[in-house]
């Protein structure tokens, strides 16, 4: 069963909460965004319900609590949440992929009200779980898990990669762009397919080279795949990698204290807040914390729909480009982006899903 977003949940799914990391195990701290609407921080208005006596786990996968990424987009709503209604909120890193259903197992056993898995590696496990313990309550970000416990929440990824794709093709100077993923999955494959055909309309002449990494944990394999492509002479890369995208921002940089000028598109986060104004190009937000609330803010006013499937895209408010996109990105190349948006809203252009 899938239903798209209500209004209501359009107003719910505002702009992300934008953070800079913080050391491994430590508890993320909310920070102002760089972005118009209100935060995550703000969706967490107070519940009908304090929220004082609920307790919500999160599960990252194997990018970890602070990849900089949706694992951390959704622990700083989560966060956010505990500071707004007082409920009590703790996250589970995974090393690896045998720890997703202990990890899980230990939230319900502890007798949390909801638990998160983060990711969709996470879905097998949280199918399992779910299917072995009926009463606990269950959501997951970025799978369908079919269950009467389990919310899922997806996003229409290749909506806000096509706008990205508008900004690279209209940017690149030398006609070569590169996109790096992380594991060759489905969600990542929107990401791919949405930013290809973005650029695409923009600039037939532009060449994307993809390069998968085959990890969201491995900045090292990043940094590589990045080197492989501005060698190649490309000028624009986004990536779509958790943290292994990290690397391909530690690449760009050092590219530019040598004084070469290449440009790296983020993905989840604004993160021009972490790496800086002088490589980030623009972002693709993905607004998880901003679900995460939502989802998690059900449990609390006991209106959490097990069994029920939302996705949100750019009519949602569920992916964009963030405010900082005007230090970088010319008024005329945004102005293109709105058109562009207004018609993926309409229905005139059909993102593909896949490649």
């Amino acid at each position: 069963m899938k239903k798209m977003l209500s209004t209501a949940l359009m107003a719910v799914t505002v702009s992300a909460l934008a953070l800079s990391g913080c050391a491994k195990k430590e508890e993320t701290k909310p920070a102002a965004s760089a972005t118009p609407a209100t935060t995550a921080a703000a969706s967490a208005a107070p519940s009908n319900n304090s929220g004082k006596d609920f307790k919500i786990g999160m599960v990252t996968d194997i990018g970890g609590v602070n990849d900089k990424s949706f694992n951390q987009s959704a622990w700083e709503g989560l966060k956010a949440l505990e500071k707004q209604t007082g409920v009590k909120v703790k996250n589970l890193e995974s090393k690896g992929d045998a720890d997703y259903t202990p990890n899980l197992n230990q939230f319900v056993k502890d007798g949390y009200n909801l638990t998160w898995g983060i990711g969709f590696l996470m879905g097998d496990a949280l199918k399992t779980v779910a299917t072995q313990n009926p009463n606990a309550k269950l959501a997951i970000i970025d799978n369908v898990v079919e269950a009467p416990n389990v919310e899922s929440v997806t996003f229409s990824e290749q909506e806000g990669s096509y706008l990205v794709g508008v900004v690279a093709g209209l940017t690149t100077k030398s006609n070569k762009i590169g996109f790096v993923g992380g594991i060759d999955i489905p969600v990542i494959k929107r990401f791919e397919a949405g930013f290809v055909a973005g650029v695409k309309a923009v600039n037939p002449n532009a060449k994307v080279q993809i390069n998968y990494t085959g990890a969201f944990d491995k900045p090292d394999l990043g940094k590589a795949a990045a080197a492989t492509i501005y060698n190649d002479g490309a000028d624009v890369i986004f990536h779509a990698a958790g943290s292994t995208g990290n690397g391909v921002f530690n690449e760009a940089k050092d590219r530019a204290k040598n004084g070469k000028k290449v440009w790296v598109i983020g993905v989840d986060k604004d993160q021009s807040l972490e790496f800086g104004d002088e490589v980030t190009l623009t972002s693709m937000l993905k607004r998880v914390d901003t679900a995460v609330v939502r989802v998690s803010k059900d449990i609390i006013d006991n209106k959490f729909q097990g069994g029920k499937v939302v996705t949100l895209g750019l009519k949602d408010d569920g992916v964009g480009l963030p405010e900082t996109s005007k230090k970088n990105v010319t008024p005329e190349i945004l102005k293109k982006v709105d058109d562009y948006k207004a018609k993926i809203i309409s229905g005139e252009i059909k993102v593909p899903e896949k490649p």
